[in-house]
């Protein structure tokens, strides 16, 4: 049996009753599809699929064979995956059929490696906005992640999408101009401000009045009383 297989077996029934059925049972509805054949119901174990994902280093992106359900040897990647919001629990996956000798989009983790100096040094953050680029190739050629060395970064210079070395066979998809990790100065705290001269004396000019008027009342209110 292949490293990444998982076994798979055919659904007949789908909606949400069956679904929830399936769930108290121990497994999870999930579908396969491709662009060239029909979409095929399926069931799978949940924990046999987070396991084969967790073992595996190329993640989302690992190649998986299918194993029953009228689908032997058919090669897929995970698509999709729904979880239950609060407890994380699988609920359904996605599963794309692929073809080796085709070239398909995949998105691939990016990690970056080191410390900038402008971090070290400068004082700066490191600003990660992107984590996964885009590309094309051939299923057998899926990079497991793009490492970049960002410790000559100095305060206020970046990284761009098109300054990752692609391997051969591997196209880029994602916008080339895309900042992908940066060196910036770190937001500055908000300055409380200082009042003039001027204010600080219209203040103070306030300040009496309020009181002048407050003693006023006091006055009519005891004069109220007397009454």
């Amino acid at each position: 049996m292949p490293e990444n297989a998982l076994a798979v077996e055919a659904r007949a029934h789908t909606g949400k009753g069956h679904a929830r059925k399936l769930r108290a049972e121990g497994r999870i509805p999930a579908v396969c599809y491709s662009s060239t054949m029909e979409a095929k119901t399926l069931q799978v174990d949940p924990h046999e699929l987070e396991q084969l994902l967790r073992k595996s280093t190329a993640g989302m992106n690992t190649l998986i064979d299918l194993q029953g359900g009228g689908l032997d040897g058919k090669v897929v990647l995970v698509k999709d995956l729904q979880r239950d919001p609060v407890r994380g629990e699988l609920l359904h996956a996605d599963l794309f059929a692929i073809d080796a000798t085709k070239k398909i989009e995949v998105e691939v983790p990016v990690h970056a490696e080191g410390v900038p100096v402008g971090v070290r040094l400068g004082g700066g953050i490191l600003d990660f906005p992107m984590r996964e680029i885009e590309v094309s190739c051939l299923p057998g050629s899926i990079p497991e992640e793009f490492r970049v060395d960002v410790t000559e970064l100095e305060l206020g210079e970046s990284v761009h999408v098109r300054d990752v070395p692609l391997p051969e066979g591997v196209e880029l998809i994602s916008d080339e101009d895309l900042t992908l990790i940066s060196v910036v100065a770190p937001a500055k705290p908000e300055e409380e401000e200082v009042p003039t001269d001027e204010e600080a004396a219209e203040g103070a000019e306030a300040t009496a009045e309020d009181g002048e008027g407050e003693g006023e009342k006091s006055d009519g209110e005891a004069k109220s009383d007397d009454d």
